[in-house]
């Protein structure tokens, strides 16, 4: 495939993505109250309306002003490394296919998601349920805890709207206190779907040529490149 068929397919990976993140996150931002649930397909999944000032998924990166600093300037250098990858492998005349359409997902999820942390406090009323209840701790019964403290707002300080919940369960039998519970319990929205899509193929790709001699590599290369 020629740079400039890499070049469209790259661009047009990422902009379809960031448009479609983006409709999902404002509708949800502008129709629905903080956590309110409709579902979607009953047993499977549901939209629940949350704010997440961590990373993918929910994972916490710490707490306070400081610690969305540090994450929102790792998200920007992780991405800022990730395009100029990007825009490499696009170069390369030997860049596998399927690469290409992986890494193009990643850098397209983590920039929709980048997004919301820069620009979404100067567009949004933030709701007072996400103003104050953003820092939790555990109490010596090990309950949960909000304590009334205002959330700063600006560049780089806004949450991630999420949006999309499993709500599958393990069955009956499962061992190890899995029986009732939720398969997959966190909340995500498209640009978590999008950088987990990326990663899977990334795996596909390495897994199918793991335990090759070299030889089948080379093959392997000579082929999709035909």
């Amino acid at each position: 495939m020629s740079t400039k068929k890499k070049s469209i397919l790259a661009i047009g990976i990422v902009l379809s993505t960031l448009l479609i993140d983006q409709i999902v996150k404002i509708w949800i931002k502008t129709s629905f109250d903080p956590y309110e649930t409709k579902t979607l397909i009953s047993g499977f999944i549901e939209l629940h309306f949350i704010e997440n000032r961590g990373m993918a998924f929910g994972t916490e990166f710490g707490t306070g002003i400081w610690a969305k600093y540090a994450l929102s300037i790792f998200r920007f250098a992780a991405i800022f490394g990730i395009g100029y990858y990007l825009v490499s492998i696009i170069k390369n005349t030997k860049t596998n296919l399927l690469f290409l359409i992986a890494i193009a997902l990643v850098f397209a999820g983590a920039t929709g998601n980048l997004i919301d942390g820069m620009f979404y406090d100067y567009f949004f009323e933030l709701d007072e349920q996400f103003r104050t209840n953003w820092v939790y701790l555990y109490n010596e019964n090990n309950d949960v805890n909000f304590p009334d403290q205002v959330r700063q707002t600006g560049f780089m300080l806004g949450s991630v709207v999420d949006m999309f919940r499993f709500t599958v369960t393990w069955p009956e039998i499962m061992p190890f206190g899995l029986s009732g519970q939720e398969i997959f319990p966190p909340i995500w929205n498209i640009a978590d779907f999008t950088i987990s899509c990326g990663i899977g193929l990334l795996i596909l790709k390495y897994k199918k040529n793991f335990g090759k001699d070299k030889s089948d590599k080379a093959a392997d290369e000579i082929t999709s490149q035909a």
